[in-house]
């Protein structure tokens, strides 16, 4: 039987923590409250809107008259009392003893519509019966609770329990607490309600929020990335709100908390563990939109700032953001090497004051995927290795083309970028399965737009950090001025 993939033994192994209750709970605390409010208050209004009722309450005593006063007699005629009880509650709502309320108290109405406001119980083992009934006139609800209570032990005495011929009853029914006009109703119940409707909103806020929990597939802090891969987190990016006004972060402002997000993610890739002492990079996304490219050139920056050698290569052949984002002219470039029309050193231009150079993508071709699996781009690759301490090679999304697919197996592995509230699970493991089906080496993931507040914050985000060390980058070289030649002609 084929194993599951790595992924799915990931999801498989993975327990839900008290964390990720939390988690759930802070990310949805504005449902909970509003929810939680407003069943509060459609609880009240309801309340305000009942007709207020009011109980009355009568208590009959059941006993059953002894010729002797011995104490077996008395015994018996209390177990009498008490098995006769159980079978008298049901008489007390009976239309026998409910007429004679109708007619006694003149009411506008039946039996059985009466019979729905009067309960009668009695304990267990009890001779007491009591008989409440609910009106919304106090007064009524009294006189009808006494009504009832007189007019049942009329009807057993007298007529349900009567012996033949003069002798009389043996049972006998007396009122040991008669009904009293209520001064307060008792429903409806407003806080108990409003209890009720604060509970009932909390608990659907509650099922909401875990269904939202459940078919949001979406990832939106490093802690999600582990559902998807057991590759290490390289780094988390902040959210920029003015991410496209200013791309180039590490450039612009150095003391940014997300030029130090991408400072982190430079010394987490310093410690990375490759294969000989080639160190080239492609860095791609499950889809579009995730911030590869903007990720890519900071890294690019941050890793230059330290005195390495790096390259900056546009692999993305289809729709190329490099050269944009650093301010360059990229007409001639990774293309123009590929098909032999310009050599490696001339395409190379010189960013700043830094050891950064940048290939562009140069001509857009009408077949990427076969430049970029070609053994030109081997070549080129392998003298860009030789001759930088950092390649980093911009690629398309691996879902959408296979060109970050086919470039990777010429470097010494792949750099995944995933967005928090943008990359969905499912894609991220596809996209991870996919490396995995070509063996090519995934170093870890890189999650770009973390928010800096909220339960998936990032902790660059709660402070602003000022290295003394940082120093601003230099400008970047003028558009299309090629850079003093670090290779030889490929």
């Amino acid at each position: 039987m084929r194993p599951p993939p790595r992924g799915e033994n990931r999801r498989m192994e993975q327990r839900v923590e008290l964390r990720d209750y939390l988690r759930i709970l802070h990310r949805n605390w504005v449902l909970l409250l509003s929810l939680t409010v407003l069943g509060g208050a459609a609880a009240f209004g309801w309340s305000l809107l009942q007709t207020p009722k009011y109980e009355a309450t009568t208590q009959l005593y059941v006993s059953v008259r002894s010729d002797s006063s011995g104490v077996t007699e008395l015994a018996q005629g209390t177990n009498f009392a008490r098995q006769a009880v159980v079978s008298f509650v049901d008489v007390v709502d009976s239309a026998v003893v409910l007429d004679r309320v109708i007619d006694e108290l003149n009411l506008n109405t039946t039996p059985q519509e009466l019979a729905k406001s009067i309960e009668a119980t009695s304990p267990t083992n009890s001779v007491v019966i009591s008989v409440s009934t609910s009106n919304s006139d106090p007064a009524l609800a009294a006189a009808i609770a006494n009504s009832v209570g007189t007019n049942f032990a009329d009807v057993v005495v007298n007529q349900l329990e009567k012996p033949s011929g003069s002798a009389p009853s043996l049972v006998r029914i007396e009122t040991i607490e008669p009904a009293l006009v209520p001064t307060a109703p008792s429903s409806p119940r407003i806080p108990l309600n409003v209890l009720i409707g604060v509970l009932g909103g909390l608990v659907l806020a509650l099922g909401i929020a875990a269904l939202r929990a459940v078919l949001d597939t979406r990832i939106h802090s490093s802690h999600d990335v582990e559902s998807a891969t057991d590759k290490p987190v390289l780094g988390g990016i902040t959210l920029d709100p003015e991410a496209k006004k200013r791309p180039l972060i590490v450039h612009a402002d150095p003391r940014n908390p997300r030029a130090e997000s991408f400072r982190s993610l430079r010394t987490n890739l310093q410690f990375i563990d490759v294969d000989g002492d080639s160190r080239t990079f492609v860095i791609s996304s499950a889809g579009p939109g995730e911030g590869k490219s903007t990720t890519t050139a900071n890294l690019a920056i941050a890793l230059a700032e330290t005195g390495a050698r790096v390259a900056l290569v546009d692999g993305d052949l289809r729709l190329p953001r490099v050269a944009e984002y650093m301010g360059i002219e990229g007409s001639v470039g990774l293309t123009d090497v590929l098909i032999g029309r310009v050599d490696l050193a001339d395409a190379l231009q010189q960013w700043g004051n830094e050891r950064l150079f940048i290939l562009p993508s140069g001509q857009t071709p009408p077949n990427p995927s076969e430049l970029l699996g070609s053994q030109a781009m081997q070549r080129t690759l392998e003298a860009m290795a030789g001759a930088f301490d950092y390649v980093l090679i911009d690629s398309p999304p691996l879902l959408l083309v296979t060109d970050a697919a086919v470039v990777s197996r010429f470097a010494s592995g792949v750099l995944l970028v995933a967005a928090s509230g943008i990359t969905r699970k499912p894609h991220l493991s596809a996209a991870v399965e996919r490396l995995e089906g070509i063996g090519s080496r995934l170093f870890g993931v890189i999650v770009t737009m973390l928010p800096t507040r909220g339960p998936d914050s990032y902790a660059y985000g709660s402070y602003s950090y000022a290295g003394a060390t940082d120093t601003r980058a230099g400008a970047p070289g003028k558009s299309g001025e090629a850079a003093s030649r670090p290779v030889e002609n490929a």
